[in-house]
């Protein structure tokens, strides 16, 4: 019989295969990568989902508003754009997350950089399971389901 701990290592691996960090004009942030893909798992399954093909790239403010311009002509640095390829009830996508607005948005709402980050992640994750933040009232709704989400990744605890 497959021990609980034997278990677990066993699907964070499986997670991390699906799961993908990359950088582009910019160094790869030290994070715990097997802790955030088992998060992200953990919280599509909240939302009814399994995770597919799921990129995290981070990128420089100059490389994010080249792809806030070419692929949705906004012309506006911002903290990450996801791109949905989400298929019936398994997430995938690219998510492109400016780690230089991350800095200045954790500096703007006095928070740790870390934390920032994280919630910048989920707000990715949460796009591919279906939420959306374009009215008043999605955005109120958005943050709440970030906070939720946020408090989940202390399950993961190094």
């Amino acid at each position: 019989m497959v021990d609980e701990r034997s278990r677990n290592i066993a699907l964070l691996f499986i997670v991390q295969i699906m799961i993908s960090f990359y950088s582009e004009n910019i160094t790869l942030p030290k994070i715990p990568k097997r802790k955030i893909a088992a998060w992200i798992k953990l919280v599509a399954q909240k939302y009814g989902k399994k995770t597919g093909e799921i990129a995290c790239v981070f990128c420089d403010d100059k490389k994010i508003l080249e792809i806030n311009r070419q692929y949705l002509k906004h012309d506006y640095f911002t903290d990450i754009i996801t791109f949905d390829y989400s298929e019936k009830d398994t997430i995938s996508g690219d998510i492109f997350i400016s780690l230089d607005t991350v800095k200045t948005n954790s500096e703007k709402f006095n928070t740790l950089f870390i934390n920032e980050l994280y919630r910048v992640i989920i707000h990715g994750i949460l796009h591919l399971c279906g939420q959306n933040d374009k009215t008043p009232e999605e955005k109120k709704n958005m943050r709440e389901k970030e906070e939720e989400a946020i408090n989940l990744i202390r399950v993961f605890r190094d």
